[in-house]
């Protein structure tokens, strides 16, 4: 073989041998893109589950502080609407027993009653009432009878102001609350005759019997 031809060939490998590596060099580049491509991907697959669970255990965590946070109504006993509220306690007269803020429990009498009784039940400190004033009373009154309740200005939430010994309430009133202290209970039994009679317009009639609060005298 000549020198030019054996030059001519070494040439040729040699070209051969930088294009093999020329082209090793590009797959080599080639598999690093594509691993770093899958790399890429699972890195963003594994970031965006990353962010998923910390947001559910955010979502998680925020749900047991709320309802700790929420604070439980107190249980109460259900207000029928058809009660009527409690009356207001009355404004007692200095000094006076404390049994005056609390409605009396009145029973029926016992037997025939043929004049009028005053009993007191609670014996008040305050000056004497006298006839001309006006008095202001809590009061109860029932039929003698059988004690059934037909007035009461417990019931109605505010005592009553009237005149006294003057003819404006029935003669059992005018007679048997004149010169009873302020302050006091009593108990009054009225005949018929000293109250509504037969019962005529509406009246109770027959004999009564009161229990009444002198809170006020003037």
């Amino acid at each position: 073989m000549s020198e030019s031809t054996e030059n001519r060939s070494t040439k040729s490998q040699r070209r051969l041998a930088e294009q093999l590596a020329a082209q090793k060099a590009a797959e080599a580049k080639r598999r690093r893109q594509a691993w770093a491509g899958a790399f890429a991907g699972v890195a963003v697959v594994a970031v965006l589950i990353t962010v998923f669970v910390i947001v559910g255990q955010r979502g998680g965590d925020d749900a047991p502080e709320q309802a700790a946070g929420t604070p439980s109504a107190p249980a109460e006993a259900p207000v029928d609407p058809a009660s009527p509220p409690a009356p207001p306690a009355p404004q007692l007269p200095e000094g006076a027993d404390p049994a005056l803020g609390s409605k009396p429990t009145v029973t029926p009498g016992e037997g025939e009653l043929s004049k009028l009784t005053v009993t007191p039940l609670i014996e008040g400190t305050g000056p004497k009432v006298e006839a001309g004033q006006s008095i202001t009373t809590n009061y109860v009154g029932v039929f003698y009878a059988n004690g059934e309740e037909f007035d009461s200005s417990w019931e109605r939430g505010e005592p009553a102001t009237f005149p006294i010994g003057v003819g404006q309430v029935i003669p059992g009133w005018d007679k048997g609350l004149v010169g009873v202290t302020v302050g006091s209970r009593v108990q009054l039994d009225i005949p018929a005759e000293q109250a509504y009679g037969d019962g005529e317009g509406g009246r109770p009639g027959g004999p009564l019997r009161f229990v009444v609060d002198i809170l006020a005298a003037q």
